[in-house]
């Protein structure tokens, strides 16, 4: 939050972006939504994906093979501008 306050105030930012994926989504919405309110006016576009991350482990023992582990994540990625966006760019 007090990044934000950099970035608007002393920074001059017209936007910020905030990213996160997994289990940090939350943490995410909630600041966004605590920017939202400490800074009124601000414009908001919100993107939502997923990610495929592929885990692979070695072997303890001789003569095993790789074991992967393939699975999607999600993603967000919150835009706050003090001026109005692009409303096709969802």
């Amino acid at each position: 939050i007090s990044r934000a306050a950099k970035l608007f105030n002393e920074m001059e930012k017209p936007y910020l972006t905030i990213t996160a994926t997994g289990n940090a989504l939350t943490k995410a919405v909630t600041a966004a939504e605590v920017i939202k309110r400490r800074f009124k006016g601000l414009h908001q576009i919100t993107k939502l994906s997923s990610q495929e991350l592929v885990d692979e482990y070695e072997p303890l023992e001789e003569g095993l093979d790789k074991v992967t582990d393939t699975r999607n994540v999600p993603c967000i990625e919150i835009k706050l501008s003090k001026e109005p966006l692009d409303k096709s760019d969802k």
